[in-house]
């Protein structure tokens, strides 16, 4: 309980150990405790003497711990300790441990009921630091935060509040005894004591609780608010660990001292330590950051050398958590999750190694069996380092972690390195049964130690000498291994004993492999430690001499017969150490690194080495020399050779005599990009079609955006020039013409310091219009993409955290009107565990086979693997190229300067290889021997190129040197260098920095806008694409490639400095990336010989001017020559959808081809593409000279050798495609499969998704994996190769989406001229114009145009009149085709006033169309309605659903709820927010699609809407419209026609309105006082306009007609309130068309059909029934007879009604199929099919009878009315019907009723007779009227054989009509169908 003051009396050490006696006798119920005086003075650890008086020896110090080990019986230290945290309980346990096993404790039982969950107290509430660390805790006065560690979470820390009386000061000293603290949890206060506070917090121990054991941190809050792990709780003395530790060390080493405490102790905890867990940590670990306020990460703190100014920092830093006594170790045997702290602090390369690697696998907590876990070691066990080691042999030893426990080390630890590269190839995971299976593995199959250790030895012997060990290549290997033994594991159905190997057989077994090494590789074998075969060859490897060959790897192999076999790896050879150590470093680490070597002047010797020539002279004195030899001449600038001068003034004079007219403003879209761009769109359409509500498209009308880039001013401009070329500001109304190339700035953003502030404004933007759809492009979104939680713990980079900040932010995440598009081209950071982005939405480049699409595509994509694949061309300069004289020179130099970084190295030469080359070519021609060949023929090119043509055009070589400092040392040299020697006019020397712009020599912009042509005067180059042609050399310089596109002009990379620090596969690939580009077809399928890329290009005839546009497709990015100007179009013009905003009629227009468009992306017709500018990312202008016009081929590539080995590999695959994808994630698992090489992009996500996870500093990293599964809804990533065009298909995929929402707020309408209507135009008008009603009088003495003029039915029977009769039959053809015609149609804005479908959402409309989400469906009440019909002769049931929100519309009885009727209001009501027609809307197939929503059509107001639905389709409108009325037909309906539809409609509401009339009498209301009316429209009624005749004025563009669009409620409204209304039977509108005249509106009113929208007065038609079997023309027939009986119909022209084209449902066709399935071969079923003789066995199919009679009708007049075709004059007569019997033939409509109105039919011969259903008003009198031709033909159509026979016999047709037997006929239906018969028959 207490705490014990190491130096004070014995009194208070006597006190404590009583009060922990008596303590423990008290609790402990099992055995006895150990005596107090056995505690006092039986333990070892405890010396009554000063610890620093005497050495205690080591081999004491093992055995002691050994015993101690052993006499606890564990074999096992807990399980998960770092370092630190171990190092800390050994410190406890000195005081209580002793050889007799300590006291077993026994934890009182929880109280019953209580939560028992580790990291949980009793009360249930969670106290582990990862889940409060955002959490505000309160805390009285007086206690302090502290971290409890639980030995069954070592991962976790569990935060309590103690009073700090109870805890030590600075110096371990002034803790009271005893304990006071608090629950933070569940609040519960004052505990007492520890050990009731520690099973509150269910510390669950097996040893007395001791806050000194088990209280270790104290915790403290980051500058953020985030609580975190601060420094340890100092428990005893700092002062006695010193002196006690001093005994052990040596004399610190002098490069040691900077980053270590005086004493030396330099291991494993220091300030770097835990920081690096923190920074670089993983999932397993997040509970133990550290506070950055104790480890501050200090930019530079990465060194390879030491730094006074930081010592005092980590001194502090120790001494506030107390130096350790012991000695750095490695991890914990038996540890299976790996340790934090397994690498020795190297300070001479960096504080601390990475460490990740370990940490990436979420290792089982469970030892694995099959795996020898080596017991624990003494910890006594050291390794001293050899004084002055780095200096004597030049090599720094990197030691590679194997298996088993690392010792000690101690002395000049600088001089080595610990990697951790391959330690968890041998812990292998344990991975689920699926994945094992896919493995090819067993679960029981693991590799003993023995096998690994010899699989170690094999693969090092197999490496080359300049090859270095590469995990995953080792992983592929372990797993190989596995496999093998598992097949021979399967094949001998024996165990694994088969492949093991005994312990004994190891030592010789290793040597015997290691014997074919030629002594590269060593065994060394030892019996009792690791720590021997280590010391040993360190001991050696310190007295060597520099003659002596030295082995690349020493294999130290501990065969101990205690612990089992351990090994590690000591790295030894020259190159392999040192790669080794630098491949430890990131790339932010290793810049500050050489940074830093730069500025202290470390590398003042290397830099004296490269002041002489290699011919031995002094650089500088010679340069100077050369330039008093050339005095004021310099070398021509252009057409000239290099020996040829003039003077300053001449060469600033020269201008360049071609003026190239590159046409750089254009701007164009390819195929790729625009195939792209419309899957971007349709994933976007996807979104909002999923269901999920997360993206309503019907909601927005305009697109804007903003575009994200990293830091990198080359990248900003490029990306601006991409937006105003491409007018995408002008076409989605952003800009205007005139301003948007000024405001495009405000569109594209970098990430700096200043985006919080454009950004907020941005995200205001978002929120102040809710009706805009905002994209938000990440451009490059893999370049830092680390979490603003570790930008804020501060590793000196600028912009850590600023792409989390802005991308993942609350607002971002949570605005329904933003899209979030990620674009990369190496997106393997964001396809992690934990990605934010669903693989569904994940659109990938589309793939190009070069063999499919070279036909279409005249320029092909260049990338990485055809680089790859480049090497097996075999020709003589590949464009993929090491240079190995090079790498040779850069061997000799790093054995001179092992302190020095290598790049460092590498850099220095480089400059003087330029350099000499540049001097070599001019004067000091010796030199060229020194200069590699690749050196000599780059320079060689890039100087002699402008001398041979007169433009100066020449090649750019770009060099990335990614140190800002030694890019900015090679361009000052370089420069110093060119300028001597004369060149300056000759080739520019340009530094290509992120952080700033391009900045260009005058004469050179001056030359630049000679090529360009008139260019303005202010202008200069701002992107490297603007250099097109100017020979130059570009120094990259940066973290990282940002995308930036060179120009054509490039002809050589050299990346000979991205060597092997670069280990990543996006590091490496995004390097090469900068040379891919699109080339012609020829470079893939021409000649080698053509391409031998080795000296100069030879003199090429030059291509032909003008391609055949129609035969290619304008390459994407780089046009074949400057003379071949593309006038081609991608697909058609439509397509490209580009505006001509951004220049007006710079090309010809292509014609559009036909057929290609989509509706979605189509652009209107006069938006043309503009000619021919790749709108790509690396869209470039010219060729670099018209001499070379052939085809350009890539950039020839120069590679360092282990970039080499890495991407050149000759394989299936390169090597870089197996690497780990990004340095910020981890594997998860060593055992996996190796990812293809030529996998699609859709396979690399799911591999990486499966393989990956993100480290902790990595922005996805606190992202669960279950929400990774689903990802956020509005976030997509475009991936694509570097340099494929993604900026302009992005920028298209805008514009189209653009276009989309367009459409979505523009509906088609159907727009044709009234047919038949010149035939009727001169009917007398009854009224004048102007007028709003119709006069009652004047209206009924007008005659009814019995002509159909609706446009529907102009493939329909023309209803004859006696003016057809004069029509002669050519003018009637003229007007008909031969061919179904598609109906024309027009696109029209909605507007406020339309009808919707399901589709359109809005504020207004949202309790309208959606029940809330508290009322569900079941609000809606069911009720059958019966009535009796006498036309079906029996009783309808008919069911209607109300919402409870309608229920106010209808009569329920009083008792029971019985629906009694629906509420009609009387004629006289005058309401205006009401209209008084009920509304009927039949519908079928159409519950999506069909506008069945009113409330904006009806402004809003009361109104009582019906939907008409069949049975089968009910729950289906259910769904959709649940707050609609539903009338369900009967189920006997489901296959009847519209015409069922309607005559129920009018059938029930006539009842209904008898029944209201009976209710509304009694309560004194008259009956004719009933409104009559219903309202029977379509369901794709869209809009209704209002025109009116205006006086003609000189402004007015028609002769005075004005159209406005007007909602439903006014139209109903005002023809409501028609005067005498009740007197007409039905009332309608107009069709609308473009084509109204004035003319057709000069009569206000027509007698005429109606159609689609109809008011029906119920009750003056009460006897005139719609033929309920009808599919077509139900309307017509209707009205026909409707006017027969004598009654109104009106027609309003004032008003029309647009109706929209729906593509799907309302009047379908059946689809028409046999009955009885069929073999697949039978044809077609023809109309004429659809009839056959009586009894025959004609094939019978399933569909109506009625349907079948009337399309057999259709197309059937031929054969059944020959005599009528076209032959207007003498019509078909039919009786009580009208039926389509095909355009050709007229049909006179005659009413058999008494009284009826009928056509005049005197004189009139018909051509046939058709008698359909004939009732009993049809007699043999009515028919004996009529006179007939000779030959005329009859059709009657009955119900059954019996009632034909028995019409005929009644009919007394046989008079006159001849018949025989085989013209009898049903429709081929079978007979359960009814089917209907007919019989035919001729006039005689």
């Amino acid at each position: 309980m207490g705490n014990s003051y190491a130096g004070q009396l014995k009194s208070a050490r006597f006190e404590e150990a009583l009060h922990n006696s008596i303590e423990a006798s008290l609790r402990c119920s099992s055995v006895v405790p150990r005596p107090i005086f056995s505690q006092l003075y039986l333990d070892p650890d405890q010396h009554p003497f000063s610890s620093a008086d005497v050495k205690p020896k080591v081999e004491d110090l093992d055995k002691d711990l050994v015993h101690r080990y052993t006499q606890n019986g564990s074999l096992d230290f807990s399980n998960n300790l770092t370092v630190n945290e171990m190092e800390d309980d050994d410190d406890d346990e000195e005081m209580s441990d002793s050889s007799s096993p300590p006291i077993p404790y026994s934890q009182k039982p929880a109280p019953e009921g209580s939560c028992t969950t580790d990291g949980f107290c009793q009360a249930g509430k969670d106290l582990r630091l990862v889940s409060l660390c955002m959490e505000q805790i309160d805390i009285p006065a007086g206690f302090l935060l502290v971290g409890a560690k639980s030995p069954n979470l070592p991962e976790h820390i569990l935060v309590c509040a103690v009073d700090k009386r109870f805890l030590p000061d600075d110096h371990g000293k002034n803790a009271l005894l005893g304990f006071s603290g608090n629950c933070i949890g569940c609040g519960e206060r004052g505990f007492r004591y520890f050990t009731e506070f520690s099973n509150h917090i269910n510390l669950k121990l097996t040893t007395q609780p001791k806050k000194q054991k088990h209280l270790k941190y104290y915790l403290v809050r980051t500058s953020q608010g985030v609580l975190s792990k601060g420094p340890l709780i100092c428990w005893k003395e700092c002062r006695s660990r010193q002196s006690s530790t001093t005994c052990h060390s040596m004399k610190p080493n002098s490069s040691a001292s900077a980053v270590t405490p005086e004493n030396g102790t330099t291991n494993g905890y220091k300030a770097g330590f835990t920081q690096t867990d923190a920074a670089n940590g993983n999932s397993s670990h997040a509970g133990k950051t550290t506070a950055p306020s104790f480890t501050p990460a200090r930019p530079g703190s990465y060194s390879l050398s030491p730094r006074p100014g930081y010592a005092s920092v980590d001194q502090a830093t120790m001494f506030i958590s107390g130096p350790p006594k012991k000695r750095h170790r490695g991890w914990y045997p038996g540890s299976p999750v790996p340790q934090p702290g397994l690498v020795v602090p190297v300070p001479t390369i960096r504080p601390l190694s990475r460490i990740e690697p370990l940490l990436s696998a979420p290792v089982p907590q469970t030892p694995l069996t099959g795996i020898l876990q080596p017991r624990p070691i003494p910890a006594g066990e050291t390794v001293i380092v050899p004084e002055n080691l780095l200096s004597n042999s030049g090599v720094r030893p990197v030691i590679l972690i194997g298996y088993g426990t690392l010792p000690y080390f101690y002395g000049n630890v600088g001089d080595i390195v610990v990697s951790p590269l391959l330690v968890n190839c041998y812990k292998i995971p344990q991975l689920e049964n699926k994945d094992l299976e896919q493995l090819g593995l067993t679960g029981s199959q693991l590799l003993s130690v023995e096998n690994m250790i010899l699989l170690t030895i094999q693969y090092l012997v197999r490496l080359g000498p300049d090859q270095i060990p590469l995990r995953e290549e080792f992983e592929q290997i372990m797993l190989k291994a596995m496999q093998e033994f598992t097949l021979r594991e399967r094949a001998l159905q024996v165990g694994a004993s088969c492949a093991s190997v005994s312990p004994g057989q190891l030592p010789w077994l290793a040597r015997l492999i290691a014997s074919v090494s030629q002594d590269l590789v060593h065994v060394m074998v030892t019996q009792n430690s690791l720590a021997e075969g280590i010391s040993e060859t360190l001991r050696i490897l310190s007295e060597m001499r520099h003659y002596q060959r030295l082995p690349d790897y020493v294999v130290a192999i501990c065969a101990s017969k205690i612990r089992g076999n351990e090994f590690c790896v000591v790295v030894l050879g020259q190159h392999q150490s040192r790669a080794l150590a630098e491949s430890m470093l990131t790339t932010s680490e290793f810049l500050k690194e050489i940074s830093y070597e730069l500025i202290t002047g470390k590398v003042s010797f290397l830099a004296s080495h490269f002041k002489t020539t290699s011919l031995g002279d002094d650089l500088d004195r010679l340069l100077e020399k050369m330039q008093q030899r050339r005095g004021d001449s310099v070398v021509t600038p252009f057409n000239g050779e290099l020996s040829e001068r003039v003077s300053l003034h001449e060469a600033a004079a020269m201008v360049p005599t071609q003026n190239l007219d590159l046409d750089t403003e254009t701007f164009q879209i390819y195929q790729p990009q625009l195939t792209v761009a419309r899957k971007l769109l349709s994933q976007v359409c996807a979104i909002a079609d999923s269901g999920s509500q997360s993206l309503d498209l019907g909601h927005f009308s305009k697109v804007d955006f903003i575009i994200i880039v990293p830091r990198s001013e080359v990248l900003v401009q490029q990306t601006l020039q991409r937006v105003r070329q491409s007018g995408v500001l002008v076409d989605l109304g952003l800009e205007e013409t005139a301003t948007a190339h000024q405001r495009a700035e405000k569109y594209v953003v970098r990430l700096d310091s200043e985006i919080q502030s454009k950004f907020e404004v941005f995200m205001r933007r978002v929120k102040q219009n809710p009706y805009t759809l905002f994209v938000l492009v990440h451009d490059h979104a893999h370049v830092e993409l680390t979490s603003v939680i570790s930008g804020s713990l501060a590793h000196g980079e600028p912009s850590h955290g600023l792409a989390d900040r802005v991308i993942n932010c609350r607002e971002v995440l949570e605005a329904f009107n933003l899209l979030v598009l990620q674009v990369s081209s190496f997106p393997y950071t964001l396809q992690t565990q934990q990605s934010r982005i669903s693989t569904s939405n994940e659109v990938h480049w589309i793939q190009l086979d070069a063999t499919e699409d070279a036909g279409c595509q005249e320029k092909l994509y260049f990338g990485l693997n055809e680089y790859s694949k480049s090497l097996q061309w075999g020709v003589t300069s590949p464009l993929l190229r090491c240079d190995e004289t090079f790498e040779k020179m850069v061997s000799a130099l790093l054995e001179r300067y092992p302190r020095l970084h290598s790049m460092v190295v590498r850099c220095y030469l480089l400059i003087q290889q330029y350099s000499q080359a540049l001097m070599a070519l001019t004067t000091v021609a010796p030199l060229r021997d020194h200069s590699t060949p690749e050196t000599l023929s780059i320079v060689d090119d890039l100087i002699s190129s402008p001398g041979r043509s007169t433009s100066g055009q020449g090649h750019m070589l770009v060099l990335r040197v990614p140190s800002v400092q030694l890019a900015m040392l090679a361009k000052e040299r370089l420069q110093e260098v060119r300028d001597k020697l004369g060149l300056q006019y000759r080739f520019e020397i340009i530094l290509g920095n992120p952080a700033s712009e391009l900045s260009v020599a005058a004469h050179f912009v001056a030359r630049l806008k000679t090529w360009r042509g008139n260019e303005l005067d202010e202008w200069t180059p701002r992107t490297y694409q603007d250099l097109e042609g100017l020979p130059c050399i570009v120094i990259l310089t940066g973290k990282d490639p940002l995308g930036e596109t060179f120009p054509r002009s490039l002809k050589y990379c050299d990346l000979r400095l991205i060597d092997s620090s670069y280990l990543t596969r996006t590091a490496l690939e995004q390097e090469l990336g900068l040379a891919c580009c699109y080339v012609s077809k020829e470079v893939l399928r021409g000649s080698p010989a053509a391409l031998d890329l080795s000296g100069k290009e030879p003199e090429r005839p030059q291509v032909s001017e003008d391609p055949d546009p129609e035969e290619l497709l304008p390459d994407l990015e780089r046009p074949q020559s400057n003379s071949s100007a593309f006038t081609g179009t991608s697909g058609s013009v439509m397509e490209n959808g580009v505006s001509s905003s951004s220049t007006a009629d710079r090309a010809p227009r292509r014609p559009l081809s036909p057929g290609s468009q989509s509706p979605a992306s189509s652009a209107g017709p006069g938006e043309a593409s503009d000619a021919p500018r790749p709108e790509c990312d690396s869209l470039g202008p010219a060729a670099p000279s018209p001499a070379s016009s052939a085809p350009a081929l890539p950039p020839a590539v120069i590679l360092s050798r282990a970039a080499y080995r890495l991407l050149g590999a000759a394989a299936a695959s390169p090597l870089s495609s197996a690497l780990l994808p990004h340095a910020d994630v981890a594997w998860v698992s060593a055992l996996r499969p190796r990812p293809k090489g030529d996998a699609s992009g859709e396979e690399l996500s799911r591999y990486y998704r499966r393989w990956t996870a993100a480290r902790q500093h990595h922005a996805d990293h606190g992202h669960r994996p279950e929400a990774a599964r689903t990802g956020h809804p509005r976030r997509l990533l475009l991936t694509g190769p570097p340099q494929a065009g993604k900026t302009g298909s992005y920028l298209q995929f805008l514009r189209i989406l653009f276009r989309m929402l367009i459409r979505l707020l523009e509906v088609d309408v159907f727009d044709e001229a009234e047919i038949n209507a010149d035939h009727s135009d001169s009917s007398p008008s009854g009224q004048a114009e102007g007028e709003p009603w119709p006069d009652l009088e004047s209206f009924s003495k007008m005659p009814f145009d019995v002509s159909v003029h609706d446009p529907k039915y102009s493939r329909m029977s023309l209803v004859y009149t006696e003016k057809l009769a004069g029509i002669k039959q050519e003018g009637a053809k003229e007007c008909k085709s031969e061919e179904p015609r598609r109906r024309e149609t027009v696109s029209m804005m909605l507007t406020k006033y339309a009808a919707y479908n399901t589709f359109h959402h809005c504020e207004q409309c949202h309790q309208y169309m959606e029940f809330a989400a508290a009322s569900q469906m079941s609000d809606s009440t069911l009720h059958a309605f019966t009535f009796s019909s006498s036309m079906l002769g029996e009783e309808v049931q008919l069911y209607f659903i109300i919402p409870k929100s309608k229920e106010g519309h209808f009569v329920f009885s009083k008792q029971g709820r019985h629906l009694e009727s629906m509420r009609l209001p009387l004629v006289s009501d005058k309401n205006l927010n009401a209209v008084k027609s009920p509304i009927f809307t039949p519908s079928s197939g159409r519950h999506e699609h069909g506008l069945l929503n009113l409330f904006h059509a009806m402004e809003g107001i009361s109104h009582l809407h019906l939907l008409v639905v069949k049975e089968y389709e009910m729950p289906l409108y259910r769904k959709y419209w649940p707050n609609h009325i539903m009338l369900v037909l009967p189920g006997m309906f489901n296959n009847a026609g519209v015409g069922a539809a309607r005559f129920l409609i009018k059938e029930l509401s006539y009842h209904n309105l008898e029944l209201e009339r009976n209710r509304l009498e009694e309560l004194g209301v008259k009956r004719q006082c009933v409104w009559p009316f219903i309202v029977v429209m379509d369901d794709s009624c869209v809009l209704w306009n209002i025109h009116s005749v205006q006086e003609q004025t000189s402004q007015s563009v028609e002769a005075g007609m004005s159209s406005k669009n007007v909602s439903l409620k006014s139209v109903l409204q005002h023809i409501e309130s028609t005067p005498k209304i009740v007197h007409y039977a039905i009332l309608g509108i107009q069709k609308w068309s473009s084509k109204l005249t004035p003319q057709s509106l000069k009569a206000p009113f027509s007698r005429c059909h109606v159609h689609d929208f109809i008011l029906l007065n119920i009750d003056l038609t009460q006897n005139v029934q719609y033929d309920f079997n009808r599919y077509f023309c139900e309307d017509v027939d209707f009205n026909l007879r409707t006017n027969s009986s004598g009654l109104l119909i009106c027609r309003f022209n004032n008003f029309s009604l647009m109706k929209k084209h729906i593509q799907v449902g309302g009047q379908r066709d059946f689809i028409i199929k046999p009955k009885v399935s069929v073999p697949e071969s039978s044809a077609p079923i023809q109309p004429l099919q659809y009839v056959c003789a009586p009894d025959s066995e004609h094939t019978l199919l399933a569909a109506p009878a009625q349907f079948l009679l009337e399309k057999f009708l259709q197309h059937a007049a031929h054969k059944l009315f020959p005599k009528a075709i076209r032959s207007f004059e003498s019509p078909v007569l039919a009786i009580d019907c009208y039926l389509n019997i095909g355009w050709e033939v007229a049909m006179c409509y005659v009413s058999s009723r008494p009284h009826s109105s009928n056509v005049n039919c005197e004189g009139v011969f018909f051509s046939g007779l058709l008698l359909y259903l004939c009732d009993s008003f049809v007699g043999a009198e009515l028919l004996k009227k009529f006179k007939f031709l000779k030959g005329a033909t009859l059709c009657v159509i009955c119900q059954d054989r019996s009632s034909l026979r028995q019409t005929i016999v009644r009919l007394e047709l046989e008079d006159e009509w001849q018949f025989r037997l085989r013209d009898e006929f049903q429709t081929a239906n079978s007979s359960e169908d009814k089917p209907l018969y007919f019989l035919t028959g001729r006039h005689v």
